[in-house]
């Protein structure tokens, strides 16, 4: 048996034999061509090019019907490759002044635009490569007229194990006999990841040496929530998934029931339970699990994976598409948190020794007010319909927060004397994910309307401690007793200044800890759409007073691990055994 670690993409437990599917490999040929011949190779790009473009405008209008509209926008990527007139002119270059055939040099430019897109220190973009090899495979065969290899006809039920899926490959696999996709490589944002996730398949992504470690016949696991992959499982290890899937097919079942159900606790108290979202296309998945709104929408990912800044009008279009959809819920838009481990392609971001300490957030957006005032201008300007929230990230102290609502009062301004409508009392909020901002959460309260608590990077900075360095990524601890009177300070401050406070790190959506918070008085928790149900379950079975005197408690405790083993034994208290298993399965 052989226990691999991945990332968890798309929830479930996928149990069968494996169908390995060896990397697509073409080969393109390199020769010489006359120049009489350079007319006719430019005609074939350009032929090929448009065959492309209608074979995949055919697998759009397949998953827009088959899964939804939202999902068919994935292969707007695929377009913008087949469009790119820098890609196209480098080829038709290579043509006429190396002389070399169209699909060499086809396979050249891509091959050079690619390199750039891996050498960037950034998620996002490296996952973008994926659509990139997609169409470009697509368009080579067009042009070395060979057909791609097809699983359309597949008659057994199977599990996927590839280097890598591109959205065309998995859209286009029966999914009735898919039972789970292990991946090489890809990312929770990839669109393969996001597909898997619509189509209800288990998925496990990023697991780099899937494919040496498995053949065609092998019995696998694909567990899609915790990311763990296990070949060739022994019979106890098999007995114990197959509870599990049963477990989760009950669970998924059971979202149908509290989705339209508000949280609130035996005695009463309500909390808002809303959604994290990054992309459009995650838009049905967080209607499904019954969100009250979206807590947190990250703004960045128009930006990355282009060489321009989104303009003002494509910013409000995508903003103004968003808010109409979660209406009559709210939707908070974090201004652009570029920096860390996320990066845009442009010059005047510099690589630097600690980019999540570095020219990041709030940081990057004071430094380039034209860019930030054109985002600022388009979240106004969608908020005509009284339901968008904006909130600045990474704020650190009372300076930078007037610095940002003073270029929003400008935007205020500007769209008055156009006469544009917006909702001129939208709400403003900061994010509290910084010590010092923590420490003087009651200077900030006071010019704020809410606070969001960002756990992720709070409690990295609070213990110093880099959540993706794996030498001390053990002491990434949310359960530390300073994080917890870091946190409940916040709380109190906003509090004691009239204004709620949500979080919407991963910590509220961690049920052993959303019970502590409960009890703290946190008014809104936004997590990953598939938590939720869970957390609604939990907190429509215990009691706010009750909660209140377990963080009494819990604050008089002096180590992480306490904390863990006196919240998992008060909640087996609280909760019956079967609320407990639900709640808490791992």
């Amino acid at each position: 048996m052989i226990k691999l670690k991945g990332i968890g993409v798309s929830g479930g437990v996928g149990i069968g034999k494996v169908l390995l599917l060896r990397k697509d490999e073409l080969t393109v040929p390199k020769r010489k061509i006359s120049h009489d011949e350079i007319s006719r190779e430019i005609y074939h790009l350009e032929e090929s090019l448009i065959d492309t473009r209608r074979e995949i405008s055919n697998l759009q209008k397949k998953i827009s019907k088959e899964i939804g509209f939202d999902h068919g926008r994935i292969f707007e990527a695929h377009f913008l490759v087949l469009e790119d007139r820098v890609l196209i002119e480098d080829v038709i270059m290579q043509i006429k002044n190396k002389h070399v055939n169209v699909e060499y040099a086809f396979s050249q430019s891509v091959k050079k635009y690619v390199d750039t897109l891996l050498k960037l220190n950034d998620e996002y973009l490296r996952e973008r490569v994926i659509d990139i090899e997609d169409v470009s495979k697509r368009v080579l065969r067009k042009m070395l007229k060979e057909k791609a290899a097809t699983l359309s006809d597949l008659k057994e039920k199977v599990v996927i194990v590839a280097h890598d899926l591109s959205p065309s490959q998995t859209a286009s696999l029966p999914k009735e006999n898919i039972l789970g996709f292990v991946t090489n490589i890809g990312g929770r944002t990839s669109h393969t990841a996001i597909i898997a996730r619509a189509l209800r398949i288990p998925a496990v992504v990023g697991v780099e040496i899937a494919t040496e470690n498995v053949k065609s016949g092998d019995k696998v696991i694909v567990d899609g929530s915790s990311g763990y992959v296990i070949c060739r499982p022994t019979d106890k290890t098999l007995r114990e998934y197959h509870k599990k899937s049963t477990a989760y097919a009950k669970e998924v079942k059971a979202i149908h029931i509290p989705r339209a159900l508000k949280a609130r606790t035996k005695d009463g108290k309500e909390a808002t339970i809303s959604a994290n979202m990054e992309l459009p296309e995650e838009l049905s998945l967080v209607k499904e699990y019954g969100a009250e709104g979206i807590g947190l929408y990250r703004t960045e990912y128009i930006f990355l994976g282009r060489r321009d800044s989104p303009s003002e009008d494509e910013q409000y279009a995508a903003y103004l598409s968003v808010a109409k959809d979660i209406s009559p819920h709210s939707v908070v838009f974090r201004t652009i948190d570029i920096g860390g481990d996320k990066f845009l392609s442009r010059p005047e971001v510099p690589k630097e020794m600690s980019p999540f300490l570095g020219w990041r957030a709030i940081r990057f957006c004071l430094a380039h007010p034209d860019l930030f005032k054109v985002q600022l201008r388009a979240i106004l300007r969608a908020s005509v319909k009284k339901n968008v929230k904006v909130m600045f990230p990474m704020i650190s102290g009372i300076e930078e927060l007037r610095q940002a609502k003073a270029l929003l009062k400008e935007c205020k301004k500007e769209l008055k004397s156009e006469r544009k409508i917006f909702d001129e009392d939208i709400a403003v909020g900061a994010m509290i994910e910084v010590p010092s901002a923590a420490l003087t959460a009651d200077i900030l309260a006071k010019e704020c309307d809410f606070f969001s608590i960002g756990t992720n990077d709070l409690i990295q900075y609070s213990l110093a401690v880099d959540r993706g360095n794996e030498k001390v990524a053990y002491l990434y601890e949310p359960g530390h007793p300073g994080v917890l009177k870091l946190i409940k300070g916040i709380i109190d401050a906003a509090h004691n200044n009239n204004i709620p406070v949500g979080m919407c790190g991963e910590m509220s959506g961690d049920p052993l800890f959303a019970f502590l918070l409960l009890g703290m008085g946190l008014d809104k928790f936004s997590m990953s759409a598939p938590q939720i149900p869970k957390i609604k379950e939990l907190i429509n079975s215990i009691n706010f007073e009750n909660a209140k005197g377990i963080v009494e408690n819990t604050l008089k405790l002096h180590t992480p691990k306490e904390v863990e083993k006196y919240l998992h034994s008060e909640l087996k208290r609280i909760l019956t055994s079967e609320s407990y298993r639900n709640i808490l399965m791992v």
